[in-house]
């Protein structure tokens, strides 16, 4: 889930346990959208999807839904396990009775809390069949993150990976939301640093072992702009145009990167390919 306006909390530099625990935390949060894969397809709702990842985290996980009830200063308790974000639906989208249809994308977040640790990550689904251009927005979101993630290393900065994000969505004709950005995690869901998704190199804070943040960038095919729906908690894309997100949780390590979110059906690092 994205960070939200909250009282600052100091980055805590992680300690080697810490770090083994949000390895495991982190595992456990990418294995529930495994699990809810094959569930994403025409004819379901988002509520049967929350309801279902909610009982395996619970039931099977022995973790706990970190965004259940959630409420952050001036918001109301978030009342689902999940955020379900559809098409233009930017962030936070509120799984219920809306029935997917063959040709939307949906953004599935998920956070569990292991042992007082927390897993955060997110992917795009395509349901059924979609199109042209939902398809290269995903992909590019994806592209977006993973450049993002490859920035990260000891000794350089926030800034870096926010300019090498907005770079490339630009260069590809997308836009990228600014009110929402990515967060340290740990034992709480949401801590300093604030992780921006566009920014010049070279500024904000200077990254070192041992900070664990999410990388999440949310990416418009239309403009920037964004608006809350009346629910207090949706946020949709203000030209109605589609919007994309992807999420891992990181680990600044000595000499690069560490992503902590990763399953056995994770999305390979395009990198690697």
């Amino acid at each position: 889930m994205n960070s939200l306006p909250r009282p600052v909390v100091k980055p805590k530099i992680k300690t080697a346990v810490d770090i083994k625990h949000m390895r495991v935390a982190g595992r456990l949060g990418s294995e529930v959208l495994d699990y809810i894969t094959p569930f994403v397809k025409p004819g379901a709702t988002t509520g049967e999807l929350d309801k279902l990842c909610h009982d395996y985290m619970v039931d099977v996980q022995h973790t706990i839904p970190a965004p259940l009830n959630y409420a952050p200063p001036g918001y109301r308790p978030y009342p689902k396990s999940v955020c379900t974000s559809i098409n233009h639906q930017v962030c936070h989208g509120i799984p219920g009775d809306r029935l997917l249809k063959n040709g939307d994308i949906l953004n599935i977040d998920v956070t569990v809390i292991k042992d007082g640790y927390h897993g955060d990550t997110s992917r795009m689904f395509i349901v059924g069949e979609g199109s042209i251009q939902a398809k290269r927005l995903c992909d590019i979101t994806f592209e977006c993150m993973w450049l993002g993630i490859h920035a990260v290393k000891p000794g350089g900065h926030l800034g870096d990976i926010g300019h090498v994000i907005q770079r490339h969505a630009e260069k590809n004709g997308f836009s990228v939301v600014r009110e929402f950005c990515g967060h340290g995690i740990g034992q709480r869901f949401h801590e300093d640093p604030q992780v921006l998704h566009y920014g010049r190199p070279g500024t904000l804070e200077l990254l070192v072992p041992g900070m664990i943040f999410t990388v999440e960038p949310m990416i418009n095919a239309g403009r920037r702009e964004i608006r809350e729906m009346n629910d207090g908690w949706t946020i949709v894309t203000k030209d109605h145009s589609l919007s994309a997100q992807w999420e891992h949780t990181v680990l600044v390590t000595d000499d690069g990167f560490e992503v902590l979110t990763v399953s056995r059906g994770t999305p390979p690092d395009p990198a690697a390919a």
